[in-house]
């Protein structure tokens, strides 16, 4: 059965499907010559299918869920229908609007999205990209909703943000087993209600988290938010005033306040069990470069009421399983729009000329192009890799474990650098199509620096790694292990793996940023020498590795294989 999230609609002018517009839309000039005769523009790319990539299904399969192919497969279908693009554009030029009072005076802190932000997160809690998988027993289940993330990443970005949250709340909410026994059936469910409403009363449920504070950021450990003990067990107030809390309209929150006995974590519940509205003042909405259809907030604190999760001053590694998930998403959404952008860039590419040849057909795009292709490619095989090791870990194989502490920040850290500069790069390949908001493509631009600040910026991935190598020597192993099952299948990674070898030795924190970017590059060079084609395999190992490349994208060697690795790239493209 296909799924449908709203009404069906007849297609717009210029989609596929509708009749051609009249190419004549000014009044024919003398002798019948037109005036305004549009030539030479590449048609609409929708409809088209977000899951036609080699690379995403290969890793499903490799990850141990191909079971559900024909579901990403089908999702991706519909991520690419003009209907769900056309939800993505509205909404993200219809902002949300925060409403601190009702008519009479009384104060209600909600936020207004726009229809089409409700389709969007219908459609994506329906499908399993929010808490499902830890209700789904089958090996693979996690890899499958990341699957679904690199393919409904086509659409709008800002609402994978709730979605994301809500998933990673589950295993927090662990800690402490009464609440989560009354909230996880809540949230894993595939209901979406957006009724601010008391949390048992609903169907199904979205979290929010509320960590930073704009005096410490990064440094939740310098958090001044007080939590105060009631008479209640585990129940206690909360006083003081978040910086940056993103989906305030999500059911619950989990946050970190001072208690007497440390930093510990809470559940926040918008609407108390008794149906009065929880203290959570919505002062503001942040005006952000991007990630605009999503609303980031600073709630303010006063007696709001919340139940403790996990001991007192426990509050970090409560939250630490969080982190590892909502970083693993930054990684899938950087890697969702790189393959996005780059399939913008080849549909123009293959419909447009110039110079008297398709531009796909000139050598100099091609070798762009392939440039992106091989970036992208390697993003989506480490984000599959990473979600084969969390969906394995939480299954309690300790090498995986071990593995995805120290891989997942390593990936963080480096896709989501990357995907500001490919973002610009495939958005060059429109030329001023591309920088005009129609296009969509300012918007992916727009979002792409998101990705390596949320989670923990750069500098705090860099140094986890760091600290992670510093605590527990299987970290350390588990990456070199998992590099070692490519030894001897190309000379230059096996020189790469040496030299980091001697890296890791040095362990600076100087030169944390230069160990995690040799670290990614290995990984996703042994991704790529033993699972893609020998093409892809060896371009990636040429310049990534063995430094035959330039300093922008488009600098590939002559003896790069193009026709190969567009071939392999590009979707099918009527």
């Amino acid at each position: 059965m296909v799924t449908t999230y709203a009404d069906e609609r007849h297609p717009a002018p210029g989609e596929r499907g509708a009749p051609a517009p009249d190419a004549r839309t000014a009044a024919d000039g003398p002798g019948g010559t037109a005036t305004h005769e549009v030539t030479n523009q590449p048609g609409p790319l929708t409809p088209y299918d977000a899951a036609d990539d080699a690379a995403l299904l290969e890793g499903l399969r490799r990850e141990g869920a191909g079971w559900a192919e024909e579901d990403v497969r089908r999702l991706g279908r519909l991520a690419g229908s003009a209907q769900v693009q056309e939800w993505s554009d509205q909404a993200n030029r219809h902002a949300p609007e925060l409403r601190t009072h009702d008519r009479y005076g009384h104060r209600v802190d909600e936020v207004d999205f726009h229809p089409s932000w409700h389709h969007l997160m219908r459609a994506a809690v329906t499908e399993g990209l929010a808490g499902s998988p830890w209700a789904d027993g089958r090996p693979g289940a996690h890899v499958v909703r990341t699957a679904g993330g690199l393919v409904w990443g086509h659409t709008e970005a800002g609402h994978g943000c709730p979605t994301s949250m809500t998933y990673a709340a589950v295993p927090a909410l662990r800690r402490q087993p009464e609440l989560a026994a009354v909230y996880e059936p809540l949230l894993t469910s595939r209901e979406y209600d957006p009724a601010l409403r008391v949390p048992t009363d609903k169907p199904g449920l979205l979290a929010g988290m509320g960590m930073t504070e704009k005096q410490g950021g990064s440094d939740v450990r310098t958090n001044t938010t007080a939590a105060i003990p009631t008479a209640e067990s585990g129940v206690y107030t909360l006083s003081g005033h978040k910086w940056f809390t993103s989906a305030p309209m999500c059911d619950i929150f989990l946050v970190l306040a001072q208690a007497p006995g440390g930093l510990s974590c809470f559940l926040v519940p918008r609407v108390l069990p008794d149906g009065t509205r929880n203290t959570f003042r919505i002062q503001r909405l942040k005006d952000k470069l991007g990630n605009r259809s999503n609303a980031s907030s600073e709630p303010e604190f006063d007696g709001t009421v919340a139940w403790r999760v996990g001991p007192e001053g426990q509050g970090v590694k409560t939250i630490i399983e969080m982190v590892n998930c909502t970083r693993l998403d930054c990684v899938t959404m950087s890697a969702a729009l790189m393959r996005k952008t780059l399939v913008e860039a080849g549909h123009h590419a293959r419909h447009r000329s110039a110079f008297g040849a398709r531009l796909v057909d000139q050598p100099l795009m091609r070798n762009v192009l392939a440039d992106l292709a091989l970036e992208s490619e390697a993003a989506t095989a480490l984000t599959l890799r990473l979600a084969g090791a969390a969906d394995r870990a939480v299954r309690g194989d300790s090498g995986e474990a071990a593995f995805r502490r120290i891989a997942t920040a390593v990936g963080k850290y480096w896709v989501t650098k990357r995907g500001p500069a490919f973002t610009a790069e495939a958005l060059e390949c429109l030329g001023g199509n591309g920088y005009v908001e129609d296009s969509g493509m300012p918007r992916h631009y727009r979002e792409a620096p998101l990705l390596s600040i949320w989670e923990g910026s750069g500098n705090v991935n860099a140094l986890d790694v760091l600290r992670a190598l510093g605590r527990d020597t299987a970290t350390g192993r588990a990456l070199f292990d998992e590099l070692a099952l490519a030894r001897g299948a190309d000379a230059r990674l096996d020189a790469a793996v040496d030299r980091l070898k001697d890296r890791v030795a040095e362990g600076s924190q100087a030169g944390a940023r230069r160990l995690v970017e040799d670290m990614a590059l290995a990984l996703q060079g042994s991704l790529l020498v033993r699972h893609a084609p020998a093409a892809v395999a060896d371009a990636f190992c040429a310049t990534r590795l063995g430094g035959d490349w330039g300093h922008a994208f488009g600098t590939l060697p002559a003896s790069a294989d193009l026709g190969a690795i567009l071939e392999r790239a590009l979707p099918t493209d009527g």
